[in-house]
């Protein structure tokens, strides 16, 4: 690869990474202001900022990052965990 290539490619990824960073701010935006909206529209955006996460390290880092299923699985499995520490706790009150 010439000089001229590589620098494409770096121009490429700053562009992208400038992409998500405007992403990502405008979701933390949208969840400020998701109040009223329900829950549903909050963990939506919660889990696109997650998404958001990860794609920043896929295309950051040169170190092996989880699959969509992957991250949607620990997501779900988190989302779950909480749920029944939160029913525990309800249960006990």
């Amino acid at each position: 690869m010439s000089g001229g290539e590589l620098q494409q490619i770096e121009a490429q990824r700053q562009s992208l990474l400038n992409q998500l960073r405007t992403a990502e701010e405008c979701l933390r935006g949208g969840l400020h202001n998701s109040q009223g909206f329900g829950s549903t529209a909050r963990a939506h955006l919660e889990r696109a900022q997650a998404h958001l996460a990860e794609a920043y390290v896929a295309i950051n880092e040169a170190k092996a990052v989880r699959s969509v299923a992957q991250l949607v699985d620990d997501l779900t499995r988190i989302q779950q965990a909480a749920e029944q520490a939160k029913h525990r706790q309800s249960c006990r009150i």
